[in-house]
Order: C-alpha cells, then sequence, then structure tokens
C-alpha cells in the first residue's frame, strides 16, 4: 500500500505542491508562462553555492502587479524575437537572513572566483551587497536579462548576474559597444513599463507603484 502511495505522489503535478498565497501574490507562470525561469538560489550555481533558505521548488513568485507588467514587456519584446528571463522575484526573509548568516563567515569563500574576484567578503556588508533587508522580500522587485528567441541563449551583457563588482553597474563604461546596448534595451524596456533601476545592478528592477512597500514577506519559494 505505501508503494502504491508512494507512486501516486510521483505522478503528481508539481502544483499539486503550491501553496495559498498571500492575498495580492501570484505565480508567474499562471500570468505568462512564456517568460523563462532560472530560480538561482534554489540551486547552487549561486554566490554563497548552496541552495538558499525558502527556496523549495521551481516557481516564479510576484504582486499581481508585478507579473502583469512583466507580461506586457514580454509581448513587446516578442516582436523583436526576445524575451525575458527571471533570475529572482520575491525572496523570502529566511533567504535573506541565510545570506547575512553566510556574510559573517569570512572563510567561505567557495564561490568568490566567479562572483566576487575583486571584493573583500568582509566588505560584502560596507559596499552593499549585502543587507539585512530586500526589496525582493516585498514581493515586486525582479532580477533579469534578455534571451533571444531564436537561440534561446542570453543576450551577453557584459557582466554574469549576481556579480559583485563595479562591471554590474548599468552605465559601466569598459564592456563593448553591444554589451552596453542591450543593458539599455533591458533598461529601457522596464523603465517603459513602470519599474525603477537599481544604480549597482543592471539586472535589478521594482515596480514604482509596488504594493507592499513597507511590508517584508516571509513565506516559502514553493
Amino acid at each position: 500500500m505505501k508503494k502504491i502511495i508512494y507512486v501516486l505522489i510521483l505522478l503528481l503535478p508539481l502544483g499539486v505542491f503550491s501553496q495559498k498565497l498571500p492575498k495580492g501574490f501570484v505565480y508567474l507562470d499562471k500570468v505568462d508562462a512564456s517568460i523563462q525561469k532560472e530560480l538561482r538560489y534554489l540551486s547552487t550555481n549561486n554566490f554563497i553555492g548552496k541552495p538558499i533558505d525558502g527556496y523549495v521548488n521551481d516557481c516564479i513568485i510576484l504582486t499581481k502587479p508585478t507579473a502583469k507588467a512583466l507580461q506586457k514587456i514580454q509581448a513587446i519584446l516578442k516582436k523583436e524575437g526576445l524575451g525575458l528571463k527571471i533570475f529572482d522575484a520575491y525572496r523570502p526573509q529566511q533567504a535573506v537572513n541565510h545570506f547575512v548568516k553566510w556574510a559573517k563567515f569570512l572563510n567561505d569563500t567557495l564561490m568568490k572566483k566567479q562572483y566576487y574576484p575583486k571584493v573583500a567578503k568582509s566588505k560584502l556588508f560596507t559596499l552593499g551587497y549585502i543587507a539585512s533587508k530586500s526589496g525582493h522580500t516585498r514581493g515586486s522587485t525582479v532580477d533579469l536579462t534578455l534571451v533571444d528567441l531564436k537561440t534561446n541563449k542570453e543576450l551577453d551583457m557584459g557582466s554574469p548576474y549576481d556579480f559583485f563588482g563595479v562591471r554590474s553597474h548599468p552605465f559601466y563604461r569598459k564592456i563593448s559597444e553591444k554589451q552596453k546596448e542591450n543593458r539599455m534595451l533591458l533598461r529601457r524596456m522596464m523603465l517603459k513599463n513602470g519599474f525603477k533601476p537599481y544604480d549597482n545592478e543592471w539586472w535589478h528592477f521594482t515596480l514604482k507603484d509596488e504594493p507592499y512597500p513597507k511590508t517584508y514577506f516571509n513565506f516559502p519559494v514553493k
């Protein structure tokens, strides 16, 4: 009997294990399933090198106005053969707490070469790369890039996602003209459709009229 139940569980769609979201939040794939995702904090491909607390399932959660705005942008981009790819969206406070705890262990530099080669880990707080609060936790901030729909490859932005350094600043000059063009295309699309940028990260945008500007949530990503 136990074996039969186990098999049935394996056959159930992932949606069965989703949760009832707080009022005003939605799963992005329910709004626009064509938007690609690579939830980095669910994997080991991130600046810590381990899955992050609070990330349980491979899904993107956002406030409904943010999801609708991204749907509009996706429709515009598709006409040019491009699309959005999201690395992170709603982020629970427990994940932010994980970042803070990790940053205090200075000997843990597993991913330094890839993500912060020229930044001392002891300076991650003072330089603003790690903080005890994140706009992501309010549900209306997204980390994203552009993809070519024909090749399914990300556009070259001149630095990888979550790279700690000046190369990630949107107007960094020491990159190619094409890389600058790609960054500005993403930036223009986001700004024209209701988002505001972050000065230190080309991939980071927050909905201007976010519905929960002072509320930091802690329900898991599942």
